[in-house]
């Protein structure tokens, strides 16, 4: 239903560092650059697999407190997220383990990026 989200980001360099350290283990990376023509001289870069799925806007105002969930192939997909994560400056909020409240496989992680916003790895397979 959702075909890609955004965020807003203080700090460029220090925002594509964490995510490049943290979405790394999921297999995701900066896939794309928009001219900064386009966009009024920020910068603005899309993350994904195959395609740009979750993007960083630079020089918006950002908002602590949103939300995003990363699909992991494998609980160590998302012990190795909260691992790089935090190595680059996250901060825990919710170690790698299962969340039966939510469902029987359910087994994520969650960390807090540099502008606030709760970010986690999940897997919905059984281990």
């Amino acid at each position: 239903m959702i075909d890609h989200a955004g965020i807003a980001v203080k700090d460029w360099q220090k925002a594509k560092a964490f995510y490049d350290a943290a979405l790394a283990p999921l297999g995701a990376k900066l896939l794309h650059m928009v001219p900064e023509e386009y966009t009024g001289g920020a910068k603005v870069g899309g993350y994904g697999r195959a395609k740009p799925d979750f993007w960083l806007h630079e020089g918006a105002e950002p908002g602590p407190g949103r939300h995003y969930a990363f699909t992991a192939a494998s609980h160590a997909e998302v012990d190795a997220f909260h691992a790089a994560a935090l190595a680059a400056g996250g901060r825990d909020n919710g170690a790698p383990g299962p969340r039966p409240h939510y469902h029987e496989h359910y087994y994520g992680a969650f960390v807090i990026d540099p502008d606030g916003n709760n970010i986690e790895a999940v897997c919905h397979r059984p281990q």
